[in-house]
């Protein structure tokens, strides 16, 4: 079994689903990026090229961004109770 359908076969529904999100925006990204550049230059070499490199780069980029992002989202779900102490009004 590859690693892709053991990884997906090991992991249910509440398990972090970034790693299966990182990889099918990797496959978008570098389908982009080849037509992209594949356009621009007419260059089946230099699309390839430019496919390979700046969506590797990027996909890593977004891996971190998502972790970033999940940790963002579990500290912004504190109730604002959590973040203001309540004192006493005087009068």
């Amino acid at each position: 079994m590859s690693a892709l359908k053991h990884y997906v076969h090991n992991h249910g529904k509440n398990v972090d689903q970034s790693m299966l999100k990182t990889i099918t925006f990797a496959i978008t990204h570098f389908t982009v990026a080849f037509s992209v550049a594949y356009l621009l230059t007419g260059d089946l070499l230099i699309g390839g090229l430019i496919a390979m490199v700046e969506p590797a780069i990027n996909t890593v980029a977004y891996f971190f961004h998502e972790k970033m992002w999940a940790r963002h989202t579990t500290n912004s779900t504190t109730t604002p109770e959590s973040h203001f102490q309540v004192t006493p009004q005087h009068g």
